[in-house]
């Protein structure tokens, strides 16, 4: 990064980020993403994420997100399930198996840790 900048979330243009199939479990979710930075190393990125409603699983990276708008539950394996909506800061830890259901379409502000 060679100088500080801001970037308007609700309204970042996304790239479309076609999902592998094996990860979908119900609906036609489809999601879109911007890297707005990622550190020389690239261990460090910084984004935008959406998902439109539908079932996904994924496994995680370390991460720290906001969520702007929209809503999801996420069920953790092994752990306790998530219910994220807007202004909800949510961490989850690389490694971990999740089952997203994406309720409203789901737009959050992210930091993954390589």
């Amino acid at each position: 990064m060679t100088h500080s900048f801001v970037v308007r979330v609700p309204d970042a243009e996304l790239e479309p980020e076609p999902l592998d199939p094996a990860q979908i479990v119900s609906g036609t979710p489809e999601v879109t993403g911007k890297v707005v930075w990622e550190s020389a190393d690239g261990r460090q990125i910084r984004g935008i994420w959406q998902i439109t409603p539908g079932v996904v699983t994924d496994t995680e990276a370390d991460e720290l997100f906001v969520v702007i708008s929209g809503s999801a539950t996420i069920e953790v394996e092994g752990a306790e399930t998530l219910t994220v909506g807007p202004g909800d800061l949510a961490v989850l830890r690389e490694g971990d198996r999740t089952t997203w259901t994406v309720h409203e379409t789901l737009r959050k502000a992210y930091a993954i840790n390589l």
